[in-house]
């Protein structure tokens, strides 16, 4: 068995303007962390599919949708929110980070993969039902859940999201959704400032001060997230994979480590092997220093590949 890796060059081509901290080099950044270091030659690489409107009808309004693909420019930007905008490659990125973590769902659920990550941007974990923000413009993750679910008739999905921004969209689709526990770790208060309480046992939301570290980024995974874990025995595993909670990211105030990313990788994918035969899906959400999200997307991965050495 393997761990799939599904990127696609047309991610770069989605730019909202220099400076931007969501630039075009982060997936760029993680590539160069994977081949530099040899354990790109581990995984099987592949292109990401597009996806469907079905699929994004899943998570997202059939207007919204209709909205993102009237706006795309074919030329310039359009500003979808403050901190989002498409230029004329910004709805295929999208619908390729999309595809992305449905053809990674398919493949690991039909036995050509053990787990696979997904080095795509934009992120999604800010895009709601009805509207995009914080750099999102699909829920990718969301909408790979939700293909388990219905496509896999699946019962039982767990969505992890240790980004250092809270992931109001995946809340958003999800909180009255019990097939779905979304666990969450991040900076509060801090945008998008949501995300201050837990709902009925499936949406569990760990809010930690400006300054968190190692012990209690690790202590919190251990008393907020695994008891839930343990008692909901998810049918798979998705990680919402930020790696803006690292010490040297610039728009964020924690102090973790790449040790840190690789430690709560190890502790769920142990859990996915108690539970749901090690099927895990990751995406990329943030991370914005380059050198850190390369080394912290390495650390991430190599325990991937690490689960069925």
């Amino acid at each position: 068995m393997t761990t799939a890796y599904i990127s696609h060059p047309d991610c770069i081509k989605h730019d909202m303007g220099e400076g931007h901290a969501e630039s075009p080099q982060r997936v760029t950044a993680v590539h160069e962390a994977l081949t530099s270091s040899g354990l790109i030659e581990k995984l099987d690489s592949y292109q990401a599919n597009l996806v469907t409107q079905e699929q994004l009808g899943r998570v997202h309004d059939q207007r919204y949708v209709d909205k993102i693909f009237a706006t795309s420019p074919k030329e310039g930007r359009v500003a979808l929110d403050p901190d989002t905008s498409m230029n004329p490659f910004s709805l295929r990125a999208a619908q390729l980070a999309a595809g992305a973590v449905v053809q990674a769902c398919d493949m690991v659920m039909e036995g050509k993969a053990d787990n696979a990550f997904c080095n795509v941007r934009p992120p999604g974990h800010h895009a709601e039902h009805n509207r995009a923000m914080g750099f999102c413009i699909f829920n990718s993750i969301a909408v790979g859940a939700a293909h388990a679910i219905k496509h896999h008739n699946l019962s039982r999905v767990a969505v992890l999201d240790f980004d250092v921004h809270h992931g109001n969209g995946t809340e958003d689709i999800f909180e009255d959704n019990d097939k779905v526990l979304l666990c969450q770790t991040y900076q509060s208060p801090f945008y998008p400032y949501t995300g201050c309480d837990s709902i009925d046992g499936h949406i569990i939301n760990a809010a930690l001060p400006a300054g968190m570290d190692s012990e209690l980024f690790r202590m919190s995974i251990e008393e907020l997230w695994l008891p839930q874990l343990h008692q909901f025995k998810p049918e798979m595993l998705f990680i919402s994979a930020g790696f803006d909670a690292h010490e040297d990211d610039p728009l964020a105030q924690c102090k973790l480590h790449e040790d840190d990313y690789a430690w709560v990788t190890k502790i769920l994918l142990n859990l996915a092997q108690q539970y749901c035969q090690g099927r895990v899906v990751s995406s990329l959400e943030g991370g914005y220093n380059l050198s850190a999200l390369g080394k912290s997307a390495l650390a991430h991965v190599e325990q991937l590949v690490k689960a069925h050495a």
